[in-house]
């Protein structure tokens, strides 16, 4: 038969749309060139973008005073040091691992030097939030490991658009649960494409090790998990839409060039020695999963089955949060990232378009998903807190890498355009995270006021001043401890707070023996009272004639800042006053 002219061409047609498919999809499966840079460049780069943010999470740790959330954590974990008591309580709904992670350096001094040395050493301002600060360091070193498929200038830029992200900075220097959760997320997504990439079996346990630790450090693990799955569907979906596009012929029918997620998976099914191995991986992966989520939520066996019964029961409890305090509408993320982390949000929001619309390659259409999902998910619950924002925070710099890596490509190579647009975001990133966390980190006056027509908006500017403690606590804690030293009492000085609200005060307190936490009016013979300022009248009236109220001298009513709205004053027994 003759081949006409118009039969030839669709031959053509066809050919060149087979070729093209084939190439997105060797595109699409192979890691970005890792070329772009020496490695003499990119250890330097490397070293560069890890000091800069070791610097910013553990200068001077005990700047800022503990927040309220701290305090409560502080106190689990004194209790877990001095007295091996810790069990896991639903009502409190976040996981153990915060805890133990933290209690070995104390454990370690005590092994090594004593009671002293882990009291005095180990359970301080500096040494708990040195944790989380390594965390937070560690979450930085993962970004910079995925190289291969971020390519060198995306992950690099990527890893210095976290150092410096004022939020991941002041979250990391914060003794809660977020830093080691959005770590052993992340932890989870390169262990995994470790895994993938290389079928070592060590990859799938740290994998499963990940998600174990996730699951007991938050309950928010239930948030996570399912994006990060579903991320994973969509992003070979998507492909395999994208290579069908490209293969599909002039008679309608598809080129089979592109292999499916079924044939991939038997690839790599065969690739790990068969189905028997594969499925004996799978089994122990499942058993470490169980295994490190029963020892730390049983209290490593001293709690069990209440504690791994009661961590199932933290997912009801959780759902009936946020119901009336921390309620936000759906865009407060939206608007807490704008006005705290404009510049990841563009950059990060540009990497997603890209990646969407031509994706260097799998992994880079996954973290845009990701990105996506995380900020669709946490919007769609309405309890909402500031610090949530940093599991959209490190999708966001993946996100925002791949667009630097997308730029570099685009512009042949040229490492000046990449490079001005990478230190103008990231020096408008280090002056907020350099204001935020050393000069501002309690500010919650300065505001935002955009005067729309149908609705004004007035924003609070610090987002993550989030009704934190003011640094005069810190002046109340210096006075207590003098007047301790004048009563020549010490840490046997007994304290009264009949204060309603006192968090973080017991951390600052918990070397003193004798501290009763009464909440309400009380009477007391001990040596210092603490009242609240709405308490003035009433405390003057019970102990005005055995004590006065020292004045702060930070502000006319002589009261101590604790946070927005609660004011505190020391009542000094007056035989003790006189000696001053």
């Amino acid at each position: 038969m003759v081949s006409t002219a118009s039969s030839k061409s669709r031959r053509k047609q066809s050919q060149r749309a087979t070729t093209k498919s084939k190439n997105l999809t060797t595109r699409l499966a192979e890691p970005v060139s890792s070329t772009d840079l020496s490695e003499r460049v990119w250890g330097i780069g490397c070293v560069v973008v890890l000091g800069i943010g070791a610097v910013l999470r553990l200068y001077h740790l005990d700047l800022v005073p503990l927040h309220h959330d701290e305090g409560v954590n502080g106190n689990f974990l004194v209790r877990l040091v001095r007295d091996g008591a810790y069990q896991y309580d639903p009502a409190n709904y976040h996981g153990p691992s915060l805890y133990y992670f933290s209690a070995i350096i104390a454990w370690i001094l005590r092994f090594l030097f004593g009671v002293q040395a882990q009291n005095t050493y180990g359970l301080n301002t500096n040494t708990i939030r040195f944790v989380t600060a390594a965390f937070g360091i560690a979450t930085i070193a993962l970004v910079l490991t995925l190289r291969r498929r971020l390519g060198t200038i995306g992950a690099l830029a990527a890893g210095a658009l976290l150092a410096v992200s004022p939020g991941a900075v002041y979250l990391s220097r914060y003794f809660i649960h977020e830093t080691l959760f959005v770590f052993f997320t992340l932890a989870l997504v390169v262990a995994g494409l470790k895994y993938f990439e290389d079928g070592h079996p060590v990859y799938l346990i740290l994998a499963s090790a990940s998600a174990a630790l996730l699951f007991a450090t938050k309950e928010t693990f239930i948030i996570n998990i399912p994006v990060l799955l579903i991320a994973l569907v969509l992003t070979q979906m998507y492909l395999r839409f994208r290579s069908r596009s490209g293969q599909r012929q002039t008679r309608g029918r598809y080129s089979q060039a592109e292999p499916r997620m079924t044939q991939r998976l038997k690839e790599h099914v065969e690739r790990l020695g068969g189905l028997g191995r594969f499925a004996i991986l799978g089994l122990i992966a499942i058993a470490v999963f169980i295994g490190i989520a029963v020892l730390f939520y049983s209290s490593f066996f001293t709690n069990y089955p209440k504690g791994v019964i009661d961590s199932l029961n933290t997912f009801q409890v959780w759902t009936k949060t946020g119901q009336s305090a921390h309620v936000h509408p759906r865009w407060q993320y939206f608007e807490w990232l704008a006005l705290q982390e404009s510049p990841l949000l563009l950059l990060g929001v540009s990497g997603v378009v890209i990646a969407i619309w031509r994706p260097i390659n799998s992994f880079v259409l996954f973290s845009a998903l990701w990105t996506l999902g995380m900020l669709g998910a946490y919007s769609l619950v309405p309890y909402k807190t500031p610090w949530l924002t940093l599991n959209m925070i490190v999708p966001l710099g993946l996100a925002a890498g791949s667009a630097f890596q997308a730029l570099y490509d685009f512009s042949g190579r040229r490492l000046s355009i990449v490079g001005a647009i990478l230190l103008l975001g990231v020096s408008v990133c280090l002056y907020q995270a350099i204001d935020l966390n050393f000069i501002s980190y309690d500010n919650d006056k300065r505001t935002v006021d955009l005067n729309f027509p149908d609705q004004p908006l007035h924003m609070q500017y610090y987002v993550y001043v989030y009704a934190h403690t003011r640094r005069e606590t810190l002046n109340l804690v210096d006075e207590i401890n003098r007047i301790a030293r004048v009563s020549g009492e010490g840490d046997k000085m007994g304290i009264t707070i009949i204060s309603p609200d006192y968090w973080p005060l017991p951390w600052y307190l918990r070397d003193y023996t004798r501290v009763g936490y009464y909440g309400r009016m009380a009477a007391s013979t001990e040596p210092v009272v603490i009242a609240s300022e709405a308490q003035r009248a009433e405390a003057q009236a019970t102990f005005g004639d055995r004590y006065q109220i020292v004045n702060s001298g930070l502000n006319p009513q002589g009261s101590y800042a604790l946070r927005p709205g609660v004011e505190l004053l020391i009542l000094v027994r007056r035989d003790i006053a006189s000696r001053q």
